[in-house]
């Protein structure tokens, strides 16, 4: 379809969001930006050479934007391609990714920036932004040049699943990064405390024979974390929390008035340790799936507002890293295809309202990364999706987009289709 064709998109559940708020009608799109909305978008406010649309009361709303998904580029494209990534990101309804720096060569140059900017344009069916290192080479020593790679566009500083160790580096990160108004984003576990753990620390690893991790050891970084922000007055964002110790710190800090903010992953709010059952390494996540009642706290913090956001953690592993015994399998799932099925999940269990769970897919992150999107408004980006939370599929790995199967809701049955997304304007998926 040639681009800025005008679409007027009827008879829809439209749901913002940014305030939270639900209306029927339709969304009228020109120029790449929504031009009007509400009940009095009809048929007959479609212009000459517009596509109408009919959307048979699904719902639309803003394109979900994952603050945490690896895209492969540089280095790592036999687990995944910015062509493939943005193909499933799509089809899962994400109109943006915020691609991690654990790249080869990581995201530490302004010309690595350039490039995965330039390969999104060209290759790329949604937005791709870029995180860029906080320390070079993501290793912990050096902060790496936080004005340079933000003029080049990297919109926050991450050391993608490593977690700096030394509390002075961190202490200047966050200075230097509040001299740019920049955005730390940070994966909180303490390496030395985690040993050779692979799993939550509890009586069902025990009973697996499995080395547990224990929840301390993301809340102690995460505790040091808190302090420096204070200490320094830098804008701060927990990338991952999965426990009631974690959560507990953040409603403090934020009690204070501190600039942090926090993300869940979907698998830490829909599955728990139990559901690793008989070794499925599919299920082998950093930080790991925990006990049922961190879930449960992380779906109430969510609900609450406590937990800013959910991310997919999109972490692409091939077959020969996957299908090894439990302990020596590597860490990640994919999951931009499957997010927001995932979460819709939580709406029918009565655990979150829907204008809440898309909010903290859409409407937070925009906010916290100063992005136009988030929003179903006038004069907002035309990033949209169709949905139909009731129509029911069977996530089979052969049909997923991504260069990588290893997905946790392997042969589940969800409910919940994207059936349009539309990037500024142009339709990218539809179905």
């Amino acid at each position: 379809m040639p681009a800025h064709v005008p679409l007027l998109l009827l008879n829809a559940r439209l749901i913002d969001p940014a305030s939270l708020s639900e209306t029927r009608g339709g969304l009228f799109v020109l120029n790449g930006r929504i031009a009007d909305l509400g009940p009095s978008i009809t048929s007959d406010t479609a212009l000459d050479g517009a596509r109408v649309i009919d959307c048979a009361g699904d719902i639309l709303a803003p394109g979900l934007i994952d603050m945490q998904a690896f895209v492969g580029e540089p280095g790592a494209e036999h687990r995944e391609t910015i062509a493939t990534a943005t193909a499933a990101a799509a089809a899962g309804g994400v109109t943006t990714i915020v691609a991690t720096p654990e790249t080869s060569p990581a995201v530490d140059d302004p010309a690595v920036v350039d490039f995965l900017l330039r390969r999104a344009r060209d290759t790329g069916r949604v937005r791709v932004l870029p995180m860029a290192a906080l320390t070079k080479a993501c290793e912990g020593r050096e902060i790496s040049e936080f004005g340079l790679l933000r003029q080049a566009g990297a919109v926050a500083f991450s050391n993608g699943s490593r977690s700096v160790r030394n509390a002075l580096v961190m202490r200047r990160a966050l200075t230097y990064a509040r001299d740019f108004d920049a955005l730390i984003v940070h994966f909180t576990e303490d390496r030395d405390l985690c040993g050779e753990g692979v799993m939550n620390e509890g009586e069902f690893a025990a009973r697996l024979g499995l080395a547990g991790i224990p929840r301390e050891a993301e809340a102690i970084v995460l505790d040091r974390d808190l302090r420096l922000a204070a200490l320094t007055g830098g804008r701060y964002h927990a990338a991952i929390v999965s426990t009631q110790l974690a959560l507990a710190a953040l409603a403090q800090a934020k009690a204070r008035g501190l600039p942090v903010t926090c993300g869940t992953t979907i698998n830490h709010l829909t599955l728990n340790e139990s559901d690793i059952g008989d070794y499925r390494t599919f299920l082998k996540l950093r930080p790991p799936l925990r006990h049922e009642d961190e879930r449960q706290a992380l779906a109430q913090a969510l609900a609450s507002g406590l937990v800013d956001v959910i991310v997919s953690d999109h972490d692409p592993q091939d077959v020969e890293t996957k299908r090894l015994p439990f302990a020596e399998a590597e860490d990640g799932a994919i999951g931009l295809e499957t997010m927001l099925s995932a979460g819709l999940g939580l709406v029918r269990a009565g655990e979150i309202g829907l204008p809440r769970l898309l909010r903290a897919m859409s409407a937070r992150p925009a906010e916290i990364l100063g992005l136009e999107q988030g929003r179903l408004a006038k004069g907002a980006p035309a990033d949209i999706i169709r949905f139909d939370p009731d129509a029911q599929y069977l996530v089979d790995p052969a049909e997923l987009r991504s260069r990588c199967k290893n997905t946790p809701f392997d042969e589940a049955r969800m409910q919940g289709r994207v059936k349009l997304t539309v990037v500024g304007g142009e339709v990218v998926h539809e179905i």
